[in-house]
């Protein structure tokens, strides 16, 4: 297969890099991402050929994923049950529960998934395989 077309990195900027380095790199371990590069003002966790990067934003400001702009970012999570174990575990590390009434469904009944905001209001889908375990 051809890595034409395939994301090569994303890189996210952030207002407080100690705390989002600590919820982003607990997430990114949970689905199979290791520490890939760390400099003053910055992280990044590779998977494979694709690696995400959070780095100190060189502005002040405040995002806000209703804004326009990027809206969230959505993971391949593994099964039901790991998509559950990430919603339970995910307040202790600093995401909070998005859409608390509707999980796992919030995305439409066909659509098994957990959805979690973090203290600079990134948001993240965390997509269960389709398999019914």
């Amino acid at each position: 297969m051809s890595e034409r077309g395939t994301l090569h990195h994303i890189e996210l900027r952030v207002r407080d890099l100690d705390g989002a380095s600590a919820g982003w790199g607990w997430l990114l371990g949970q689905l199979g991402y290791e520490p890939y590069q760390e400099w003053g003002d910055g992280r990044s966790w590779r998977l494979g050929a694709t690696y995400l990067v959070i780095e100190r934003a060189p502005m002040a400001g405040e995002h806000d994923r209703r804004m326009p702009g990027l809206s969230h970012l959505a993971f391949h999570a593994g099964t039901r049950r790991q998509v559950d174990e990430l919603w339970e575990a995910s307040p202790a590390h600093g995401w909070s529960h998005l859409y608390a009434d509707r999980h796992p469904w919030a995305g439409g009944t066909e659509h098994y998934a957990a959805y979690l905001e973090n203290a600079e209001r990134f948001k993240v889908e965390l997509v269960a395989a389709e398999s019914l375990d």
